[in-house]
């Protein structure tokens, strides 16, 4: 059993960063896959980036591609999201989300254990 834990989540105006941190208590990741996705009112939840337990395998969506980038801190067992750039779309629950049998996959029906989520809010 995995425990998530997000954190790092405020309000910024556009243009401004934020880095996200996923905190995994109960085991290490190095075998998983971590990926954030993220929820806007209103809206499905969608993917935004992943990476493999490696840190060999990373992927983005093309929305924050080039804006954002996904890291893994294996000794702190830590898996960090830092947004550039940011713009009022990027408002909302981001989530981190880890597969234990460490498949790169952009779909949140393969991730198992979920952390409770982080606001973001982007202001114009």
């Amino acid at each position: 059993q995995v425990q998530l834990v997000d954190s790092g989540g405020g309000s910024v105006q556009a243009g401004g960063s934020l880095r996200l941190s996923c905190a995994a208590s109960g085991r290490t990741f190095s075998t998983y896959t971590v990926g954030w996705f993220r929820q806007a009112p209103g809206k499905e939840r969608e993917f935004v980036a992943f990476i493999s337990g490696s840190g060999g395998s990373r992927a983005y969506a093309n929305s924050v591609l080039g804006r954002f980038i996904i890291s893994m801190d294996n000794t702190k067992n830590t898996v960090y999201l830092l947004m550039n750039s940011l713009k009022p779309e990027d408002t909302a629950v981001y989530y981190c989300a880890a597969d234990r049998f460490g498949r790169t996959s952009n779909s949140g029906s393969n991730y198992d254990y979920w952390g409770q989520g982080t606001h973001v809010t982007v202001s114009s």
